[in-house]
């Protein structure tokens, strides 16, 4: 709450999925190695899951990994304000790839390094690079520590919290059908898209005729 965001992806089919969601920010079809442009210093912070692998890949003939990864982390260091942080969540094929893409942060000049949790397991080690762009008074004195000890005992924590979220959700201020539905049309109406007035017969049940 209290925030905009701006989300973008290669995939035609899963801003069709998050559009479906009917998610609160602007969605963006474009490709991250052709970089972003956006005004100086215009973000807060960066968040991006399971994607910077692919910019290590060559899909087309004309497509210098390296390059494309520059690119991405030059404009990325633009956008964002003196001091904004980026979490960015990777699944990296080699060791090489690690390098590579740490090597274009830093070039790009973002400080901070990389964040491996669960370093020890095959399945559940992710690696992030967490880094930041410039200095500020607000900045913290080392990057935070990876995810260590069982995976088993971490996912289940993981699961409780979120079955108390889910709880905290389903409490005092659940919304009924009604105001789910009011809440649709006034999201699409944000978006441009007419919809009807709403009257006492909004969302109201239709009995069945039979």
């Amino acid at each position: 709450a209290g925030h905009t965001w701006i989300g973008y992806d290669i995939s035609r089919s899963m801003l069709d999925v998050a559009n479906k969601r009917e998610v609160e920010g602007d969605l963006i079809h474009s490709d991250a190695g052709h970089g972003l442009s956006f005004r100086p210093g215009v973000f807060d912070g960066a968040i991006s899951i399971s994607a910077l692998q692919w910019l290590c890949n060559r899909d087309r003939k004309e497509h210098e990994p390296f390059k494309r990864l520059r690119l991405f982390f030059d404009r990325l260091y633009l956008s964002l304000r003196k001091g904004a942080r980026a979490a960015l969540q990777f699944y990296p094929e080699t060791a090489g790839q690690v390098e590579m893409i740490t090597a274009a942060a830093l070039r790009a000049g973002f400080g901070g390094g990389l964040v491996v949790d669960f370093p020890h397991s095959a399945k559940a080690k992710k690696h992030f690079l967490v880094i930041y762009a410039g200095l500020s008074g607000d900045m913290p004195r080392q990057i935070p520590q990876g995810l260590q000890g069982e995976v088993e005992e971490h996912q289940k924590t993981v699961a409780v919290a979120q079955r108390d979220r889910l709880k905290k959700k389903k409490g005092k201020h659940a919304k009924g059908y009604r105001d789910k539905i009011l809440d649709k049309k006034e999201h699409q109406r944000r978006k441009g898209i007419e919809v009807r007035k709403d009257t006492k017969y909004t969302a109201r049940v239709r009995k069945s005729k039979f």
